[in-house]
């Protein structure tokens, strides 16, 4: 499903839902921006867009194959770029990425996604409040667009922050067992955020470097204002991999001291026990000539023996503090 708007960045006036067999009319005039939105690709709309934009077709063979890595390519008045769009769903906080495919031209912006991206939504609203800016071009919109999509990266960052912060307290405090997996959750997560947002600072070193003049100068503010927002978010994310690489050591800390202690008190409860063993293994003996054998308080002696050896050994581990 291809869905059209053309501004007329002269007159400020949106066409909106013309035929796409028309893209390439509305492309010839310079005044105009044409954005065509293309949701759940056929391969008849790859078809039409090759011929309306004569796109090169290696461009289009990398928007049919899913998965692709963050990138840009250069080809002959225009750029392919590919981003993701990043969400958290689910009672379970479970990351989505959505792959975004971009042809940006210097009056054109064609978007391609087999799922809803929610940034499209926010560009074109936004587009319609921006038309003061419209002789920026295609340049401006897609800016907008991008803009969105990078912009929603800080605040999921915010929540795994602190989703973060309760693993700490968790671990300092009430340990629950299923904390550990948390842990490698998040960490995967931000695995799979670094391995999708790191590669757009090549991308926008590239098309800030200018190699192709396919925008003014003054678009360019633009384009460097999305490029620091992802260094911001890219460091965000080497510091929260830096703080949950700590979380785990104080995790595997605490274990081994909560382990300490465990074998402290075990060791200290087996020593009271072997002690008051030993008195009951020595008048367990079955030797005639004993010299309690036939006393009369000896039963009581035995017992009174235990006991003291047993409180004597026990307050002594608690001022160790091993009890």
């Amino acid at each position: 499903m291809i869905t059209t708007v053309c501004l007329d960045s002269e007159s400020k006036k949106f066409t909106d839902n013309f035929p796409a067999t028309e893209i390439s009319e509305h492309c010839l005039g310079k005044q105009n921006v044409v954005w065509a939105d293309v949701s759940d690709p056929t391969s008849e709309d790859f078809i039409e867009l090759a011929k309306e934009f004569n796109f090169h077709p290696l461009s289009i063979e990398d928007c049919q194959a899913p998965h692709q890595r963050p990138k840009v390519e250069e080809y002959e008045g225009y750029y392919f770029i590919v981003l993701y769009e990043a969400e958290l769903v689910g009672p379970d906080d479970d990351l989505e990425l959505r792959e975004l495919n971009i042809f940006l031209g210097s009056n054109y912006l064609v978007t391609v996604h087999s799922r809803p991206i929610r940034a499209v939504e926010t560009a074109k609203r936004l587009w319609h409040e921006w038309t003061d800016r419209a002789e920026h071009g295609a340049g401006m919109l897609a800016y907008l667009l991008i803009d969105a999509i990078v912009d929603d990266y800080l605040p999921l960052l915010d929540v795994l922050s602190d989703r973060m912060d309760d693993l700490e307290d968790q671990i300092f405090g009430e340990f629950k067992p299923e904390s550990i997996q948390e842990i490698f959750r998040i960490k995967k997560q931000l695995l799979y955020l670094r391995r999708t947002i790191t590669p757009l600072r090549d991308v926008f070193n590239t098309i800030l470097r200018r190699e192709q003049p396919i925008f003014a100068r003054e678009t360019h503010v633009y384009f460097q204002d999305v490029f620091d927002h992802i260094i911001r978010v890219a460091d965000t994310i080497d510091t929260l991999r830096d703080m949950l690489g700590s979380t785990m050591d104080a995790y595997l800390s605490v274990q081994g001291n909560r382990m300490n202690m465990v074998m402290k008190r075990l060791t200290s409860i087996a020593t009271i026990l072997m002690s008051v063993t030993l008195v009951a293994g020595i008048y367990g003996m079955n030797f005639e000539f004993m010299p309690e054998l036939h006393w009369r308080f000896g039963y009581v002696f035995s017992l009174g023996s235990m006991v003291a050896v047993g409180l004597a050994l026990y307050f002594y581990f608690r001022k160790m503090r091993w009890l």
